[in-house]
């Protein structure tokens, strides 16, 4: 990018020096098809970009706001968007050389956009609906970037969920504490006896550990779909990845039952990464466009 560029990019962008390196899930691995990681790449920066923008402390909701519009009109081709959006302009054109609609972006800015209007979420409801326009899209993108059939939406949808809800949690101090944002339920929390102001403590209140477990609970109902992915996949590729993931959204949801993510960061280690990578990749190598699938893709 050009000296001219990079200006530009500090006037609308807020880069808060996160990178692929910092994500629970593996983002454009060695195990998608080569041709696709520059696809999957030019996702990724956009995401982090808007991501980076709700997420800013200095910024204010409207700015916030201001800045997120400006990004989708940038990625649907609006003019008067420069070089300042070149993160959005490269989407763009990733998309139209791969035929994969921009709503995938679209959402993903709809999801920002309500961070900044919407702190607080009283059910379980909210919540999914939240991951539908966050968490769910990117899933989608992959699918369609494969050219997989989109009824294989009811799966990634369900795995990106939960990948969405796990992180809430795992940042629940974080958030309340930087953002003044809470994803954990506040109607469920006063039901045990709690309130929002107990992720402030130094530890998770028996009242807030409730409410975790029943969100991990959840979790774990979305696992049955999450967990069908793998092989309702054309793509072997795909598959061995998507695979992957699902190990590791299972384990840190066992990581999560058991720590106390008020008291400390409960995190995937590298011997987590490992064993997911291995035992992952080589049942989704079986899985690929098995008769499974096509018994799930056919309702069977």
């Amino acid at each position: 990018m050009s000296a001219t560029a990079q200006n530009a990019t500090r006037g609308v962008e807020a880069p808060s020096g996160k990178g692929a390196g910092d994500e629970n899930f593996p983002v454009g691995s060695f195990l998608l098809p080569k041709r696709l990681r520059p696809h999957v790449r030019a996702y990724y920066d956009f995401a982090r970009a808007i991501d980076d923008i709700a997420d800013d402390e200095a910024l204010q909701p409207a700015e916030k706001i201001r800045r997120l519009k400006a990004f989708d009109a940038a990625l649907k081709g609006e003019a008067g968007y420069g070089a300042e959006f070149h993160k959005a302009h490269a989407l763009r054109e990733s998309m139209r050389e791969t035929n994969v609609p921009t709503v995938h972006g679209s959402d993903l800015i709809a999801a920002f956009v309500q961070d900044c209007e919407k702190l607080r979420y009283r059910s379980w409801d909210e919540v999914l609906g939240y991951c539908e326009k966050s968490a769910n899209p990117v899933g989608r993108y992959l699918l369609d970037l494969h050219g997989e059939n989109k009824s294989g939406y009811r799966y990634s949808d369900a795995l990106c969920t939960v990948l969405q809800i796990v992180n809430h949690l795992q940042d629940c101090a974080d958030d309340k504490r930087s953002l003044d944002r809470v994803y954990v339920i506040d109607t469920w929390l006063a039901e045990e006896g709690g309130s929002v102001d107990d992720i402030d403590g130094r530890e998770a209140s028996p009242a807030l550990r409730r409410v975790i477990d029943r969100m991990l609970n959840g979790c774990d109902d979305l696992m049955v779909d999450a967990r069908r992915l793998p092989f309702v996949l054309k793509s072997r590729h795909l598959a061995m990845e998507s695979a992957v993931i699902v190990r590791l959204a299972g384990r840190l949801i066992e990581l999560l039952r058991r720590g106390d993510p008020v008291a400390m960061r409960v995190a995937l280690n590298k011997r987590d990464f490992a064993v997911a990578g291995v035992a992952g990749a080589v049942s989704g190598f079986f899985a690929a466009g098995s008769a499974k699938g096509k018994r799930l893709i056919n309702g069977g």
